[in-house]
């Protein structure tokens, strides 16, 4: 034989051989992890493998190997690897914001108040003394302050201090002058409240709203800054896909640029107020998608908060027998904004915490909805619900969007406020996730603290960090790990129609996931809220 043919036989076996072994060329491979997929089939997997931000296959780590190289491998070592958690309910650009407030969360008196805010003010940028998270049912004196200590204390700078669920607010005399809020206002009553003729600083829903568009903003590039800020505290609590419940056009517009430039990593589910920036800009444009941003509900509000007695309620509160809450919004405001997203295709998400807002927001979706379907109109809170209302949920396929650490920072008082037979309705999560045989869950951050693992852990366990009550809070409304789990990933991404791209590791999904340093399926329940997240990744990349 010619030796050239030889060697050119040698050759085409020898390219044959290669080629035939040649590995798949990828990004990244995770091996040796312990994954949690959350599924439809719940299932467990130790190799995962990313390219182009997308899952392209799951398996056992040692075949992946074989058939991929990777630019990039992870060993997980055996660590708890899950889907990027998302929060159903919270307000990011908010908790972007407030990183300016003056942090006022767990002081047990007004003098505590005051002393934060004397330590505080000399640093604070700007004219106006502003401080978020004060809570009267942590006092001795369970009774809202007036504004008496912060004129003497500051008598020529105006002070707006939010209390923690961001419905009521303590205002000083120079605040309220500058805002032009007096005695005589345009104001429902209850909202500024007085007491023998004179404002006693205590503003309430929508005289809050306005008392805070009076407190000037930062300018473009801080507000950057500040929202590039509270996206790497959610990334580092495992957050990965939020949704902003009430949104202005110009924020939404800035968050996008601000993702479309590489900026800002975090995926935003924007829910939009109902301004006519939004209905123009946005609603009656149709819904509005990017790889990262989703923009197609909007957020109303019924009522107030239980915390401040302005959730609205069908009887009277048991410790305040004169009050029944705020109706916030009008009826025929809400059936409006209703008909105008039901038309472009967008979903309507609304705040209502008391039986009676409840009930309501139940009674206007059902005369859109007319039964059965898949729009996914949403009851953000539905913390007290009338039992007789409960099956109004799955009648309409209305799904409730709640926030299981509410239940245990208001487990204390929630009882004094609606009575022994209201609170068997109240924080009852598990009879929610009946009617449609899921629930989404969420923080509500900044009023509550942003990690999804304290919201795993209330839902389950119904106590708060030191172990209370030692049964559980009302257990009968406890989620077992698994529904728990799919609360802060899949149910909570498919809340947003955002399914098909996060919420679980599925092969063609975003490649966002967390590593923990246990296993929140088999640890102990009271380890849960100490479980550190160790790395947190979007579409494959580091952020964490």
């Amino acid at each position: 034989m010619n030796i050239k043919v030889t060697l050119m036989m040698v050759f085409t076996i020898s390219f044959f051989i290669t080629g035939c072994s040649m590995k798949e060329p990828v990004d990244m491979i995770v091996v040796h992890g312990n994954i949690y997929s959350v599924d439809s089939l719940n299932s467990r997997y130790d190799g995962m493998i990313i390219d182009d931000g997308k899952i392209v296959a799951l398996g056992i780590s040692s075949q992946l190997e074989k058939r991929f190289k990777a630019t990039r491998v992870l060993d997980a070592k055996g660590m708890t690897i899950m889907p990027g958690f998302v929060d159903a309910h919270c307000h990011f650009l908010g908790f972007a914001l407030n990183q300016q407030y003056i942090d006022l969360t767990g002081a047990r008196s007004m003098d505590e108040i005051l002393d934060r805010l004397r330590k505080a003010t000399d640093t604070l940028p700007g004219f106006w003394v502003t401080g978020r998270g004060w809570d009267q049912n942590l006092w001795e004196v369970k009774e809202f302050p007036d504004r008496s200590e912060l004129d003497k204390l500051f008598p020529d700078r105006p002070v707006v201090l939010v209390r923690i669920d961001g419905h009521s607010a303590l205002c000083n005399a120079k605040a309220l002058t500058l805002a032009g809020i007096g005695v005589v206002n345009k104001f429902k009553p209850g909202e500024v409240e007085i007491k023998r003729g004179k404002l006693t600083g205590i503003l309430s829903e929508n005289a809050v709203d306005y008392m805070r568009n009076s407190v000037p903003l930062p300018d473009i590039s801080v507000k950057q800054m500040l929202l590039k800020e509270a996206e790497m505290r959610c990334f580092s609590v495992g957050l990965t896909l939020v949704s902003d419940a009430g949104l202005e056009y110009t924020d939404v517009r800035l968050m996008d640029s601000m993702q479309q430039s590489g900026f800002l990593k975090m995926r935003i589910y924007a829910m939009l107020s109902p301004t006519s920036e939004n209905l123009n800009g946005f609603v009656f444009q149709g819904p509005y998608k990017t790889d990262r941003l989703m923009v197609r509900s909007v957020k109303l509000y019924t009522d107030g908060s239980l915390g401040s007695r302005t959730a609205l309620l069908k009887e009277p509160y048991q410790d305040a027998p004169e009050k029944r809450g705020i109706l916030v919004t009008s009826p025929d405001s809400i059936r409006e904004v209703c008909a105008l997203a039901y038309k472009n295709g967008y979903q309507v998400n609304t705040h209502a915490i008391g039986d009676s807002a409840v009930r309501l927001i139940l009674e206007i979706y059902s005369s859109f909805l007319k039964g059965k379907n898949d729009l996914r109109w949403r009851v953000e809170h539905a913390q007290v619900v009338d039992k007789a209302d409960f099956h109004l949920f799955s009648d309409y396929s209305i799904i409730p969007s709640v926030q299981a650490t509410h239940a245990t920072s208001d487990m204390y008082w929630a009882g004094d406020r609606v009575g022994q037979d209201r609170i068997g309705g109240a924080y009852a999560y598990k009879e929610l996730l009946d009617q449609n045989g899921w629930l989404p869950n969420g923080t509500d951050f900044p009023i509550e603290k942003i990690s999804p693992l304290l919201t795993f852990y209330a839902a389950v366990a119904r106590k708060d960090l030191n172990g209370y009550p030692e049964t559980g809070f009302q257990m009968e409304n406890a989620l077992s790990r698994d529904e728990a789990l799919r609360s802060i990933t899949i149910w909570a991404a498919k809340a947003g129609f955002m399914e098909d791209q996060c919420g679980s590791l599925e092969v063609g999904k975003n490649g966002d996931f967390v590593i923990l340093e246990k296993d929140i399926m088999t640890a102990p329940i009271t380890d849960i809220p100490n479980i550190k997240v160790l790395q947190t990744y979007v579409q494959g990349e580091r952020v964490y």
